[in-house]
């Protein structure tokens, strides 16, 4: 049996940057009482506390959640250089631009654009932070809709998508705004 410990201390790690009000906390662990979770939650900061462990719980805004300690942030630095030297691939750089273009578009108008599966690449750009999945087109099987993020407006110095330069050729603008002509 899990401890009720490690189910809190996942359950904040999940919740990410957002943490978890001890409102939310008690309506997902029923069984557990306030006092024993405030008990559950100082004996976490507690652990995590010391400087064997690179990261620690804390409370700001009436939310707990899980921050890198000060000491690590150099490291974090250097990681992050590395991350925003990496370039992007020919395929990203086309799924992203039709992304941006055509925003939102599902993940089975790209691949028809692109004429190849796009799920994995999807993943990468979201991953990277450049896209994200915002919304679902309301027909049968509610697929995804993505779009830019401000992450890919930082990495191209754009302050808006108006922006974006013009499409050069008449062919590359068919490409991304007309659907297959047979379907017209």
């Amino acid at each position: 049996m899990n401890s009720r410990k490690a189910i809190v201390e996942g359950l904040i790690f999940m919740a990410g940057e957002e943490g978890l009000s001890l409102l939310q906390l008690q309506s997902l662990l029923q069984e557990v009482s306030r006092t024993e979770l405030l008990a559950l939650l100082e004996t976490i900061k507690e652990e995590y506390s010391h400087d064997a462990k690179g990261i620690e719980l804390v409370e700001y805004a009436s939310r707990y959640k899980f921050v890198t300690k000060e000491f690590v942030y150099p490291y974090g630095e250097k990681l992050f250089e590395q991350f925003k030297k990496a370039t992007l691939s020919q395929a990203a750089m086309e799924t992203l631009a039709i992304i941006a273009y055509r925003q939102p578009i599902t993940r089975v108008e790209i691949e028809e654009i692109r004429g190849v599966s796009c799920d994995v690449m999807l993943k990468k750009l979201q991953l990277r932070g450049l896209i994200e999945a915002k919304d679902r087109l309301d027909v049968v099987g509610k697929p995804l809709l993505y779009q830019v993020t401000g992450e890919f407006l930082d990495a191209f110095e754009l302050e808006t998508l108006a922006e974006l330069p013009e499409l050069e050729t008449k062919e590359v603008q068919e490409e991304l705004f007309v659907q297959n002509k047979e379907e017209q």
